[in-house]
């Protein structure tokens, strides 16, 4: 099954649209994780008209009318594999064991806000939490690049995680 993971769009006030390779990855995706900050209604009716399957929930800069079609949290099985789907997690520091401790029967928790790509893995007593941000595809803040994320789950397993850099916008 092949993910494409991202957060914090925030179109149209950073970016009128998704960039063209991140619309090619919802094509060729089986699921598009989206970690909230959509900013606008639109985007959402664009992925879920576009994408086979979309797991999503609304972040901190998302009005009443994206709040009112998505949680603030998203929990999905995909092929073996437990998701968690949040826009926030709180500062950076002690955040791995802070989620292990929040999200005992998450495999895998997807998260935004920062805008900081972030892949971690934490061991707490019997489970085992890996932790992605995916950055953002269009605003880039202090990061050198915006970005977005792929992955492959198969078989209870999550492999393949790739960070995509994007180039720079024109």
């Amino acid at each position: 099954m092949r993910l494409l993971l991202i957060a914090d769009t925030h179109v149209p006030k950073r970016a009128r649209d998704l960039p063209a390779q991140v619309w090619d990855e919802v094509d060729r995706a089986d699921v598009v994780i989206h970690a909230g900050d959509w900013v606008n209604v639109a985007l959402l009716d664009a992925l879920e008209e576009r994408s086979a399957r979309l797991v999503a929930c609304w972040g901190n800069n998302d009005g009443p009318d994206l709040r009112a079609r998505l949680p603030e949290r998203a929990d999905a099985s995909l092929a073996g594999v437990r998701f968690t789907v949040v826009h926030e997690t709180g500062g950076s520091v002690g955040r791995d064991a802070r989620m292990a401790r929040e999200y005992p029967d998450t495999d895998v928790l997807v998260f935004g806000h920062s805008h900081i790509p972030w892949d971690t893995t934490v061991t707490s007593g019997p489970t085992c939490l890996r932790l992605l941000n995916p950055g953002s595809p269009t605003d880039r803040r202090r990061q050198p690049f915006c970005t977005y994320m792929t992955a492959t789950a198969a078989d209870g397993t999550l492999s393949d995680v790739t960070l995509h850099r994007l180039p720079a916008r024109r």
